[in-house]
């Protein structure tokens, strides 16, 4: 049973009035897989920055337990959103230095926490699975915990990378999530070959989802490139982003 936290139901009650008024649309696949108890890593595709809510929305929805996700430092160090993420629980993640945020991961999974993951990193623009960080194999086979797959589609249409918000267009919306079926690893394992195993489950859950969405995609700037949509290729994003962080990297250097 989940403990009373008060700053979490309050962001609960938020969420679920937000996505309510907007009339989302949800549907999920393998939503037993989604576990009662005990720890486990979720291994979420990021598309779209509500990605983290809209999950935690759904595991809300199935068996009341809360997620804690990794959030990076920045967010942590806002007034507000710091204060809201820490009684969430939530693990402040140093993107430079992340040994202590990994520690603090592998205690909380070995405690029983559900933990969310994004192992692309930030939000993929091209909207298709890149390639993934070998840290959320690792968190699980230290913990000894399973690491379940979960591909969100559609979330990204509220709100994405390089695009600004609509609320005309973001009622009704149809979500669609699929979870995997759970799959252990070990520390014996190599660690980059279960990404690797990670990354294709992803992308499989992703075609099923893009496959039956019920909304023509064709020419439009959510579906991904290969499908007909207007998204940039991984390629084309892969480069913006790589500018965009030798950029920011820059004004650090600047700031000193």
């Amino acid at each position: 049973m989940t403990t009373f936290e008060p700053i979490y139901g309050i962001a609960i009650a938020v969420g679920r009035t937000l996505f309510g008024a907007l009339r989302l649309k949800p549907s999920v696949e393998g939503v037993d897989n989604l576990p009662a108890t005990g720890g486990a890593v979720l291994a979420i595709t990021h598309f779209g920055y509500l990605d983290f809510a809209l999950v935690e929305w759904r595991m809300w929805h199935h068996n009341r337990r809360h997620i804690r996700f990794l959030a990076k430092k920045g967010a942590s160090r806002q007034p507000l959103i710091g204060a809201l993420l820490r009684g969430m629980r939530h693990i402040s993640v140093d993107m430079t230095s992340g040994a202590a945020a990994y520690a603090e991961a592998v205690h909380a999974l070995r405690a029983g926490e559900i933990l969310g993951v994004f192992p692309e990193g930030g939000v993929n623009a091209s909207f298709t699975v890149r390639e993934l960080k070998t840290g959320t194999v690792r968190m699980a086979a230290e913990a000894g915990v399973p690491i379940i797959p979960i591909a969100v589609w559609g979330g990204h249409r509220l709100l994405t990378k390089n695009r600004k918000p609509s609320l005309r267009d973001a009622v009704g919306v149809p979500v669609r999530f699929a979870v995997g079926a759970p799959f252990t690893v070990s520390v014996t394992d190599d660690a980059s070959a279960d990404t690797g195993r990670l990354h294709d489950s992803l992308q499989h859950l992703v075609d099923g989802l893009q496959a039956d969405y019920p909304v023509e995609g064709n020419g439009q700037w959510w579906q991904p490139a290969h499908l007909g949509g207007t998204a940039p290729t991984p390629a084309q994003a892969a480069r913006v982003e790589a500018e965009r962080q030798r950029r920011r990297q820059a004004e650090r250097a600047a700031e000193g």
